[in-house]
């Protein structure tokens, strides 16, 4: 039985809220591998207490990241969420050189002469 819009938007919104939290919380990043039950209850996430919650961590290469009537346990009342470890953002600012060598979002080449072909 698929999710009705209702619940797939609260349920989108509360995993949503669940990933940044543990992105940005190394506490809450523990308390949800020690007892995910729990603390995704605690975070609007309906678990029913007979479920299995797995934490998928690293998403192998090849495999799909599934609906979110599978990651929810729908069909088979085993919730197969998708937590990855915190994403690295290079907060690096460009250069004044950086910022030269880019011209309209592309690098420019200055091996020949400008044309109609590369212009």
């Amino acid at each position: 039985m698929a999710l009705s819009p209702q619940d797939r938007t609260a349920f989108v919104n509360a995993y949503t809220r669940v990933l940044i939290t543990a992105w940005s919380s190394e506490e809450f990043a523990q308390r949800l591998d020690a007892d995910p039950k729990a603390t995704l209850r605690e975070n609007g996430l309906d678990i029913p207490a007979d479920a299995e919650v797995v934490l998928v961590r690293t998403i192998p290469e090849g495999h799909h990241e599934g609906s979110l009537d599978v990651q929810r346990g729908l069909e088979t009342n085993v919730y197969e969420l998708h937590i990855p470890e915190t994403p690295q953002v290079d907060t690096a600012e460009l250069t004044e050189g950086d910022l030269d060598s880019i011209a309209a979002g592309l690098t420019v080449n200055s091996c020949c002469c400008p044309c109609c072909c590369c212009t």
